[in-house]
């Protein structure tokens, strides 16, 4: 589970790994409802974000819109490239939360997968949290979150995007 940077000739400007991402996206979301609970009960719902590039790319900003049945939620993301580590840290926050962004996933692109990890506490248990991006198709894209309470041995994903590219009006 390790991000750190391995060093050599392995290392890549990622400086554009999210480019595919800017634009504005229809959002359909699958969330499980009890997390780490043994829960098979899934919740579908809607959305959408924009986002756009900051920086020439090395950071980009995202402002999304959930329409989970308890409520919409409103938020954003702030992705930021460290070109000297080629990492991204991913930093979110709702207006539902706190005003803290708190911290950041951590990870990069491999072979075109983007996985990004943290420690957060969820019922006061110790847990990791893993991002996973991947652009599907042009106009697609796909985004999960799973946790881990064993240390990344297993993983029990627990929110699934699927991102549809919106087209304007000549297309």
């Amino acid at each position: 589970m390790s991000v750190a940077n391995s060093g050599g000739s392995e290392d890549r400007d990622g400086q554009h790994d999210f480019d595919f991402l800017f634009g504005t996206w229809s959002v359909r979301h699958r969330r499980l409802r009890n997390p780490l609970t043994g829960s098979t009960e899934w919740v579908e719902f809607g959305g959408g974000c924009t986002v756009w590039p900051l920086w020439g790319g090395r950071a980009n900003m995202d402002e999304v819109e959930f329409r989970d049945p308890r409520g919409t939620i409103l938020g954003f993301t702030l992705r930021l490239y460290d070109p000297k580590t080629h990492l991204w840290s991913i930093y979110w926050a709702s207006e539902k939360g706190s005003t803290d962004i708190g911290r950041p996933q951590i990870g990069r692109f491999q072979d075109g997968l983007g996985e990004f990890y943290n420690h957060e506490v969820l019922g006061g248990r110790a847990i990791f949290v893993r991002f996973a991006w991947s652009q599907t198709g042009p106009d697609s894209s796909h985004w999960e979150q799973a946790f881990s309470e064993d240390g990344g041995h297993t993983w029990e994903v627990n929110w699934i995007q699927e991102l549809t590219r919106e087209k304007g009006p000549s297309g």
